[in-house]
């Protein structure tokens, strides 16, 4: 887990040298020394040869002979140095790097409470595809109400981008992404072949549960030039909710979607201020996203309040 750091927009509150990545170096050094030995030992014995001092007559011979174990254990201390300063091919991945990255994504805005169309079934945000009283639980309108309609608001650091006519009960750094492991009657079928997580033994005994979904709440790391801002997911959409190839595939795969500019997630508008969005209800910002455990969130406004109810 990432050490506590206070907010600041414009950065990841990622800390690129700690304990972990100490630890990984000292397990190369160990490995490289251990190498080093066993290589020792094996032309040491390849050569007869002994640490004490040769007979006279046999120094012309073991001098050889020594030079030939020392000029190969050069050569093999040198190769696995170069492993060790990191020229290997095939790095370990950076903390946080369990799921891919999805870039150049289309991000659009909604808020709990929002009604953008009332004769499409998904044209409310009073309730979601896991709440079916998402309003009432997260506390009300996640914004203002002008006219009687719950409207969205600019959000800022100085109060942790919260809105300002209410306190929320549940996490306001929320989003979307087109993959329904409820309410969708194929990415229900398949969720448990298909998200990642879902063979953690801690969802053991789920995958035919309806009261449970192993979407909800999980947490997304999204990137915005040089900001990075973290959430959870509390709703599937925009326009699609079986699009599996694009929320949990490894080729960087375009969303399905072909409405809203072809936005392939919805952000908050917590994450809207948080990210710097130009627009605080557009259709023109794009952002980098992908998958995190829990234990890789670093501290932030986002932590300040975390979800954890299921589908109800």
């Amino acid at each position: 887990m990432a050490g506590p750091e206070s907010f600041q927009p414009g950065h990841s509150g990622v800390n690129i040298v700690n304990a972990g990545n100490l630890l990984a170096i000292d397990a190369i050094a160990f490995r490289f020394l251990r190498a080093a030995g066993k290589i020792y030992i094996y032309l040491m014995k390849e050569f007869e040869l002994e640490d004490s001092e040769p007979a006279p007559v046999q120094q012309a011979s073991f001098n050889a002979a020594r030079w030939a174990v020392n000029w190969k254990m050069a050569a093999a201390c040198s190769a696995m140095a170069l492993l060790a300063a990191g020229c290997s091919p095939n790095p370990a991945p950076p903390q946080g790097g369990e799921y891919p990255w999805h870039t150049k994504i289309v991000a659009t805005t909604f808020w709990v409470g929002e009604l953008f169309d009332p004769t499409a079934d998904d044209g409310s945000q009073v309730i979601s595809t896991y709440d079916s009283g998402w309003m009432g639980n997260y506390g009300g309108c996640d914004g203002v109400i002008r006219s009687g309609k719950c409207q969205t608001e600019e959000r800022t650091e100085a109060n942790r981008f919260m809105p300002s006519s209410m306190t929320p009960k549940e996490n306001p750094f929320y989003l979307d992404l087109p993959y329904d492991d409820v309410n969708d009657a194929t990415s229900f079928a398949e969720r448990a072949s298909v998200i990642p997580w879902a063979k953690d033994p801690a969802y053991a005994g789920m995958q035919n549960n309806r009261s449970f979904s192993y979407m909800k709440n999980q947490w997304v790391r999204i990137r915005k030039g040089s900001t990075e801002c973290y959430g959870q997911i509390q709703d599937a959409g925009p326009g699609q909710y079986n699009d599996k190839e694009y929320v949990f595939g490894s080729d960087d795969a375009r969303p399905a979607n072909d409405e809203f500019n072809g936005a392939g997630m919805d952000v908050s508008p917590a994450l809207n201020g948080c990210l710097g969005f130009e627009d605080i209800n557009g259709e023109s910002d794009t952002v980098d996203w992908q998958f995190v455990a829990r234990d890789q969130v670093p501290e932030g406004p986002w932590l300040d309040i975390v979800t954890t109810s299921q589908v109800r």
